[in-house]
């Protein structure tokens, strides 16, 4: 966006005030079920003891409205809610941006500011793949820097890399430039990009994204390129690097960086979700691997306060919340815990955006909570347990759930110190988690309920409730 664009943008809030908020996360870590169980709590009225507008009796009214960018998709909140409802399904997963507006109508907390009427506020909402995401870190790497980055990886991945790493023997990055060579090359790293993202204990899909859900770019050269094993400093003119690099420049020209001036560069508030529990499965290496992702994706955030003139201008992210999700999966006991071990994994980020001038928080939270919680008692000693119905094919050990029966599972304990997950072996502290399918969701009378959650009232409380003031 240019600078008379954004002041445009800018002065337009003066009269209509808006927030755009960033709801970022890896590719499963639940970035779709949030702003569903978001927008049908706020249009609903769930159950949001901690969201000050709501619980004080201020929040009017909450409902959908068009949305401000006319060339960006409408997410489709009601296929959604229906899945969860209706179906008791997990939505699926984001292949496309989409956007959605939601319009608030409030009455002020301050005295003086209610006698001028009604707040309202125009809540914009984005969301668009994981494998997106990580494609941001790539703006700050040439190319030789990215393809060493990628062979370390590939190295730490030695069965999903073998289809790659074998189609690179014998290939001279100084040969000449060859259209079939470049396109063999694409075909086996986007098959290892694949492998690797099937790995179920894989919490990061690898750059570039687009190479996964190609979409109308599939067969471009922007999509035709492969890290090379390359060690001169420049490319030699009309060689296989030279090519590649080209082509890799041109995938950060056209794909990565309209990406971030488009949707990045205009947000105010950003929700990061995390799903540490998949990560306490993998172990510290999984864990490790999750650090690694977010801290390069959060170098790219632009946060911090602006001046009077310098919000004309630009925008800053000044609030962030890193959100551990899929709380329900363990006990409530378990959750300052898991709140521990986020802030432990994100902390290198959460001192940068605090130096810039942001307000940082963490928090774990379940957007649409699927278990209920129970104790179970063997041999004088209490277990406290979560109970719900496993998805159908979910299993532990020999046994295979059917979609249909509720089990109870005593899902482990987390440590007081969350160093310890990051030095210690899975085993010895133990979290064993299955996907459950959505609850039921209440009724009274003739009205559906909001989809129950854990916490999401102190999210939005958090991320919008000062602008509600």
């Amino acid at each position: 966006m240019t600078a008379a664009g954004a002041v445009g943008e800018r002065l337009g809030e003066a009269f209509s005030p808006t927030l755009r908020l960033g709801v970022t996360g890896l590719s499963r870590s639940g970035k779709t079920v949030l702003l569903a169980a978001l927008v049908h709590n706020l249009v609903h009225g769930g159950r949001l003891p901690l969201f000050a507008p709501y619980a004080e009796g201020r929040l009017s009214s909450a409902g959908l409205a068009p949305q401000p960018d006319d060339e960006v998709p409408r997410f489709p909140y009601e296929d959604h809610v229906r899945a969860l409802v209706d179906e008791r399904v997990w939505p699926s997963s984001t292949r496309k941006i989409a956007q959605l507006r939601v319009t608030i109508e409030y009455e002020s907390a301050r005295v003086l500011t209610r006698r001028f009427g009604s707040g309202r506020l125009h809540l914009d909402l984005v969301d668009y793949p994981g494998e997106w995401l990580l494609d941001l870190p790539l703006m700050h790497l040439d190319y030789a820097a990215w393809c060493r980055e990628a062979m370390d990886e590939a190295a730490r991945r030695p069965a999903d890399a073998a289809p790659f790493t074998t189609a690179l023997q014998g290939v001279d990055p100084s040969a000449p430039a060859s259209e079939a060579v470049a396109q063999a090359l694409a075909e086996a790293f986007t098959r290892y990009l694949k492998d690797a993202r099937a790995d179920p204990n894989a919490l990061a899909s690898l750059p570039p994204g687009r190479f996964l859900m190609p979409g109308d770019m599939e067969g471009s050269p922007a999509l035709t390129f492969a890290p090379l094993p390359i060690t001169a400093s420049e490319a030699a003119p009309g060689s296989l690097q030279a090519m590649m690099e080209r082509r890799y420049e041109s995938y950060k020209t056209h794909v990565v960086r309209p990406f971030f001036k488009d949707h990045f560069a205009r947000l105010d508030r950003q929700i990061v979700l995390v799903d540490v529990l998949a990560a306490l499965n993998g172990g510290p290496q999984a864990l490790d691997e999750l650090r690694r992702a977010l801290r390069g994706v959060l170098s790219c955030f632009r946060t911090g306060k602006l001046s009077f003139l310098g919000a004309l201008v630009d925008r800053r992210i000044q609030k962030i919340l890193f959100v551990a999700t899929k709380a329900d999966h363990i006990h409530h006991a378990d959750h300052d815990r898991l709140e521990r071990i986020l802030k432990h994994l994100v902390a290198e980020a959460m001192q940068t955006a605090e130096f810039s001038g942001a307000e940082v928080d963490v928090a774990a939270m379940a957007a649409v909570r699927a278990t209920r919680e129970a104790s179970v008692t063997r041999g004088g000693e209490t277990f406290l347990t979560i109970a719900g119905t496993p998805m159908e094919g979910e299993r532990i050990g020999e046994r295979v759930f059917d979609g249909r029966k509720e089990v109870g599972l005593f899902p482990g304990d987390l440590p007081d110190d969350p160093r310890e997950v990051f030095e210690t072996p899975r085993d010895e502290y133990g979290v064993t988690t299955l996907r459950f399918r959505p609850g039921r969701i209440e009724t009274a009378g003739e009205v559906t309920l909001s989809l129950p959650h854990i916490r999401l009232d102190r999210v939005l409380q958090y991320l919008i409730g000062d602008r509600l003031q």
